[in-house]
């Protein structure tokens, strides 16, 4: 076989993108709704029946949703089986992504184990009752008295004038959102300040998102799927029906969103 008989093979050309950067992907940021699971007792013979009880309450919000173990409690113990932790969750059909406020331990099992390590979030004392997403019971204590602090400075509201459809996200993560138009069912409206929809919110709706617990949500006419004021969340089974399709105010009592008909 002569030079001229072979078969050369084609020299490999990437191939055009979108773009037209050469990559086949693009990577953005992005708000989602993650849960985060507090552990207190992760070892507790009854943590995963208390867990699926709560998730029975509200299964469509629970199913399949992301959840970040957030292990700030027990952050001084040894770390526990994550691989083997995670797995159980995922039988109650909850998909842990990773987990916050450990420590070089737990930062390294959670690798070992195939999750992410978040960056650190507000931990809030052992003795404050647990939050929506908690599961078990820790000891009560009468609550320090606190200085009154002034109110965080925020920066200017955000107006926004069309209407907020299924699958859209709004976030503002320093001052107040403006809303005066429906958030449809499926989406999401988020602010570091106040909330404010001029509408029906239908969707959920996120106020305090970097833990300011004098946050507020406000709207004219109450469907929504969550409401949720410095992490302390409301799923819509849990909404008392006397407050449908009614205007309201949502402020955080406590460890406790309250809900108070405006008109």
């Amino acid at each position: 076989m002569t030079s001229e008989d072979k078969v050369q093979s084609p020299t490999h050309q990437p191939s055009a993108v979108a773009g037209g950067h050469g990559h086949p992907f693009q990577v953005r940021g992005s708000m989602q709704t993650i849960l985060s699971l507090r552990l207190l007792e992760p070892g507790h013979p009854d943590f995963f029946a208390l867990l699926l009880d709560k998730i029975a309450h509200s299964p469509d919000f629970f199913r399949a949703a992301p959840v970040v173990l957030d292990v700030g409690p027990i952050a001084e113990q040894p770390p526990i089986d994550l691989e083997d932790f995670a797995e159980r969750l995922r039988a109650q059909r909850l998909f842990p992504v990773g987990i916050q406020n450990g420590g070089p331990a737990w930062d390294e099992a959670a690798q070992a184990a195939g999750l992410a390590v978040f960056g650190a979030g507000a931990v809030t004392a052992p003795a404050r009752p647990p939050r929506k997403a908690e599961v078990a019971e820790e000891p009560r204590t009468p609550a320090p008295v606190e200085t009154p602090q002034p109110a965080p400075r925020r920066g200017p509201a955000t107006v926004v004038t069309e209407t907020v459809r299924g699958g859209q996200q709004i976030v503002v993560p320093d001052g107040d959102l403006v809303v005066t138009a429906p958030v449809g069912h499926g989406a999401e409206v988020a602010a570091g300040g106040h909330v404010h929809v001029y509408g029906a919110l239908r969707g959920r709706a996120f106020a305090g998102i970097e833990g300011d617990e004098g946050a507020m949500i406000f709207c004219d006419q109450l469907d929504a799927q969550l409401l949720s004021i410095a992490g302390v969340h409301l799923v819509s089974e849990e909404i008392d029906p006397q407050f449908l399709g009614r205007r309201v105010r949502v402020r955080l009592e406590g460890e406790r969103l309250v809900i108070q008909a405006a008109g």
